[in-house]
């Protein structure tokens, strides 16, 4: 009897092509030599003409490209992509927010809202991690844990979709529906922040979605050791999801304090690159019943922000199934109000929207797999 030993290797996985749609303009200009799509002496002025058609016209079709030749387009073609993620489910709120479940890549989903109304006319609150590590106790994305980060093509995805749906293509100067990029949904982005910076690079750029960088706002939980570099990299306006003005009691609403205490995060924040009364911190403050929503409170925390050029938004508890939290009292949270507005500070009480799809602050994603397996299983029954 005799062994054979296959010893030839075996043939390479299919890799996936290049999304075109989520690289930066000195990315997008390298990958096209490379490929050897174009000559290194004509990356720019090429990598130039394809921004325009990707992220000002809003193509996904390399043959629309009019004023490129026909055979780079077929190249072009044969080697990249500007396909979009797969739109999973898409729900419109009777108060006309809309939330899109977006499968990037198998197994892999995330949650994205549009919320009209706000911002200058409408902001998109965007992912960045599928998941969370955070684990902040009053938030039902924290419960489900972290699967990766999102890669810059993912999150600026995310902007595109929405602009599909909106029908904002070509990018309008005026009158625009989508005017505001929050980085609030799923994920902390200063866990992710080259991903982050790179794809607020893209959607800031004039040439294409043409977001300033003044109507992009990333929210943190208090990463300290990344609030400089998030300032320097992005220019982007900066959040501060704080809800609570001690250390013990934002020990246990947002975990992530017993790492990054509250002194520390102060002091990162006033040394947060372009601080201004032009460029004021958001501080984000979710009202618990009788957890952090007395008097007092609003008191120790006009403290705390003293000096800061800063606006406080006050954000009813969002209930999600299980959670131990209630709401405060609407009249609880505008006596609470009322302790920061006459101290000087801007206190907005953000109304809550997209609750009835589960779109609202807090609620993103969990909710939507529960739902979908419970389909699942009820169909397996059948």
């Amino acid at each position: 009897m005799s062994v054979t030993l296959d010893l030839s290797r075996p043939a390479p996985a299919a890799t996936s092509p290049v999304n075109l749609a989520g690289l930066t303009r000195a990315e997008l200009a390298g990958a096209l030599v490379e490929a050897g799509v174009v000559k290194p002496e004509k990356a720019r002025m090429r990598a130039s003409q394809l921004w325009r058609w990707i992220h000002h016209y809003g193509l996904t079709d390399f043959a629309a490209m009019t004023d490129v030749a026909k055979e780079t387009r077929a190249a072009l073609a044969q080697t990249f992509t500007l396909a979009r993620p797969e739109v999973v489910e898409r729900q419109v709120s009777k108060d006309g927010t809309r939330k899109w479940l977006i499968r990037t890549a198998p197994g892999v989903e995330i949650e994205t809202v549009y919320i009209p109304d706000v911002g200058r006319a409408g902001a998109l609150c965007v992912s960045s991690q599928v998941g969370c590590t955070l684990n902040c106790t009053f938030c039902h994305t924290g419960t489900q844990a972290l699967v990766r980060n999102l890669t810059a093509a993912e999150i600026v995805a995310q902007v595109q979709i929405a602009r599909d749906d909106l029908s904002e293509w070509p990018s309008p100067k005026e009158d625009r529906r989508l005017s505001n990029i929050v980085f609030m949904g799923m994920g902390e982005p200063l866990y992710n922040l080259d991903n982050v910076a790179a794809a607020i690079d893209i959607i800031a750029d004039g040439e294409g979605i043409a977001i300033s960088r003044r109507r992009i706002t990333v929210s943190t939980s208090g990463v300290v050791s990344q609030l400089t570099a998030l300032g320097e990299k992005t220019q982007a306006m900066l959040a501060i999801s704080l809800h609570a003005t001690n250390d013990p009691l934002r020990d246990v609403l947002v975990p992530l304090n017993r790492k990054h205490p509250i002194a520390d995060l102060m002091a990162a924040i006033r040394a947060y690159p372009g601080l201004s009364n032009a460029r004021r911190v958001t501080f984000e403050y979710v009202m618990l019943k009788d957890v952090n929503d007395s008097p007092a409170e609003a008191r120790a925390l006009v403290q705390l922000l003293k000096g800061i050029p800063a606006k406080i938004n006050l954000i009813p508890f969002n209930p999600w199934p299980g959670t131990q939290y209630e709401c405060s009292d609407w009249a609880t949270i505008e006596t609470f109000a009322a302790v920061l507005n006459k101290a000087g500070y801007a206190s907005p009480i953000r109304t809550p929207r997209g609750r009835d799809i589960l779109a609202a602050c807090g609620q993103l994603k969990s909710e939507s797999e529960k739902l979908r397996a419970s389909a699942r299983r009820k169909l397996a029954t059948a």
